[in-house]
């Protein structure tokens, strides 16, 4: 199996760390005027918004972590490593076509619905089919992520169409986008570890042998010089 590089780590553990650190300071830019339980993210990257620049560079960061990620996830299916750097590229889309003051925007708006798919189906994509794989590369835990996303995106949309906590939706849901990337990569390099760890005490466990077998024939070979020097001459 090909091992994950520990940079990957650092990629992917910035991406939330950057995208949660971007829209609280944007939104602390914003002031009062803006509502973090009912306006989207997007909001504080809008034209005339006062933090849209932190936004954006949010955004831009985002964008290349995942890239970065998706190179370094070398034990994934290619399918999944794919879909996550197209969702990086997504990032990037949206960082450049911010959304309007006033009403929307369909370019923004499918730069936003791409990179959400993208993110929701990397998992699976990434799953690999066989025995002996790290813990977020197994089916079943990516299937389960790509699940939860689904129902997240499903409550989003209905927050978003009774005008209620559309924020705190899109909020949850992009933090487990970002996140689990970084859960991927953990997982890799622990099962690295462990592997590694099995390959060093099977090999101290060789040598011991290797020394406990020389050492009867040792023995042995000593044992039957004696017997015959000691036998009496005929």
């Amino acid at each position: 199996m090909r091992f994950v590089p520990r940079w990957a780590l650092l990629s992917s553990g910035c991406a939330p760390l950057l995208l949660v650190g971007g829209w609280i300071v944007a939104a602390l830019l914003e002031g009062p005027a803006y509502d973090p339980v009912t306006q989207t993210i997007s909001v504080l990257a809008a034209y005339g918004a006062e933090g849209s620049w932190v936004m954006t560079g949010a955004f831009l960061a985002l964008g290349v972590c995942h890239l970065v990620t998706a190179w370094g996830l070398r034990p994934a299916a290619p399918a999944g490593r794919v879909a996550l750097a197209g969702g990086g590229v997504a990032a990037f889309v949206v960082a450049l076509v911010p959304a309007p003051s006033s009403g929307g925007s369909l370019k923004h708006g499918a730069a936003v619905v791409a990179g959400f798919t993208l993110l929701a189906v990397w998992p699976v994509l990434a799953a690999v089919r066989r025995g002996g794989v790290p813990w977020g590369l197994r089916l079943t835990p990516s299937v389960a992520v790509t699940v939860l996303m689904a129902l997240g995106a499903v409550w989003f949309l209905v927050e978003m169409d009774r005008q209620g906590s559309a924020g705190v939706a899109e909020r949850l849901v992009t933090c487990i986008q970002s996140t689990w990337p970084l859960v991927v990569v953990a997982s890799c390099l622990r099962y690295a570890g462990d592997l590694s760890g099995k390959g060093g005490k099977g090999g101290k466990g060789g040598e011991g042998g290797e020394s406990g077998e020389g050492g009867e024939s040792g023995v042995s070979d000593e044992s039957d010089e004696s017997d015959e020097t000691s036998a009496p001459p005929r």
